[in-house]
């Protein structure tokens, strides 16, 4: 059961994307598996990809495409993550591109794979292969929930968001899903994560864009502290809704899309940790007053790691003081202990490095007992904040990854 809201919002259309889905038994019977994203042509695609060293087959071919330009189709498969799977591996994602490609009529180049699943099995490539002509066929505008609904794993929730927007008199719309319930603690990106946009947007500003938001949004989230092999990140602008090319960041134009595009990514980053695997908190982790924004993230990601700290919250137990051991152990060079404060929601807890006056068991515990909830670290040491978001880690977390394979 995924926390608070995370209801799919009304997807907007975006000119120039089409999606189609299948059923095509990569693992899973009877629901979709396998997804198709067409773009327009002249669309721009940029992405970021895991930097796990034992990246995915269809991660090398993905990066290896996209270097050579814009592609014009994305094609996913769920069930299996073709990672760990050598030669014969990578051989698979090139047939699977080689194959939708001679379907589309495009080169193979213009097809980017994406896998997400079971490491170290082999694609079950046939069938795989059979699913792409039924999802061609089923290509349409408005199918963004198929799509977030057909590459899920773990996740026990389909992940959207979707917003509109005003450039120059032109309404313009920026749609996304993701996936992701474990396995997640990107190091450039979430699980899989498909954003487009039909507003017109030069390659290079696009990527620009891309970089700023993902390290805002995936790049602060942990639900156990495993990177995957997978992890990637598409955020296309079709300019298929008119209007002029935006070309700098100095365009005023360019930090209104930022606005927009860290709204819709952070959302997508949020609702994978409210889904996380076994989740029942959603958990704010805010280092406020550090000396630099690493210090910050080492301290905030030292306590969202901590399974001390995860399974206290999960039980309701204000066992506070592992909370003041992770931060001692996150290595941070010359922390004054005596400076810090540390607060649960409106709760004070720590106070100059020991328990506030005021503090109480039952106040703590009220608010370890909420399915929502702050962890407020102050440094008293400079001017930089950080924040990272969380879950709890519970029975369910052990059996979801103890049974997954089964």
């Amino acid at each position: 059961m995924a926390v608070g809201d995370v209801s799919m919002p009304h997807m907007h259309v975006v000119k120039g994307v089409k999606i189609g889905s299948a059923e095509a038994y990569v693992r899973y019977q009877n629901r979709r598996d396998l997804v198709i994203f067409e773009f327009a042509a002249g669309s721009n695609v940029v992405g970021v990809f895991t930097q796990n060293a034992f990246c995915a087959a269809p991660v090398h071919v993905s990066k290896a495409h996209l270097a050579q330009g814009n592609p014009r189709y994305l094609v996913i498969n769920t069930g299996n993550a073709n990672a760990g799977t050598g030669k014969l591996g990578m051989q698979n994602a090139e047939i699977t591109c080689a194959k939708l490609a001679e379907l589309a009529g495009v080169s193979t180049q213009e097809v980017l794979p994406f896998s997400t699943g079971v490491i170290g099995e082999q694609l079950p490539i046939e069938r795989l292969v059979a699913g792409l002509a039924p999802a061609l066929a089923s290509l349409r505008e408005d199918a963004w929930h198929d799509a977030a609904t057909g590459i899920m794993t773990t996740d026990t929730t389909p992940k959207g968001a979707s917003e509109q927007f005003e450039l120059d008199g032109i309404t313009y719309s920026m749609t996304g899903i993701s996936k992701g319930a474990g396995m997640i603690r990107p190091n450039m990106a979430t699980m899989l994560s498909y954003v487009a946009t039909d507003a017109p947007i030069q390659r290079d500003i696009l990527q620009q864009l891309l970089k700023h938001s993902v390290e805002q949004s995936f790049n602060r989230i942990t639900v156990d502290g495993d990177t995957s092999t997978n992890d990637s990140c598409i955020l296309v602008a079709t300019g298929q809704a008119g209007g002029t090319e935006i070309c700098s960041e100095n365009d005023p134009r360019y930090a209104v899309v930022l606005d927009v595009l860290n709204r819709v990514m952070l959302r997508l980053a949020q609702l994978i940790i409210r889904d996380g695997e076994g989740a029942t908190k959603f958990i704010t982790v805010r280092v406020e007053d550090g000396d630099n924004t690493q210090e910050c993230c080492d301290i905030a990601y030292s306590i969202a790691h901590s399974p001390l700290v995860k399974t206290a919250i999960f039980a309701s137990d204000p066992n506070w003081g592992r909370i003041l051991a992770a931060i001692g152990y996150a290595g941070v060079p010359n922390l004054d202990v005596e400076k810090i404060q540390v607060w649960l929601d409106d709760v004070q807890i720590c106070k100059d490095g020991g328990a506030a006056a005021d503090y109480t068991e039952a106040a703590g515990a009220r608010v370890m007992a909420q399915t929502e909830m702050t962890i407020r670290v102050n440094l008293g040491r400079g001017q930089a904040t950080d924040t990272v978001y969380t879950c709890d880690l519970s029975y369910d977390y052990v059996k979801i990854n103890a049974d997954y394979r089964s």
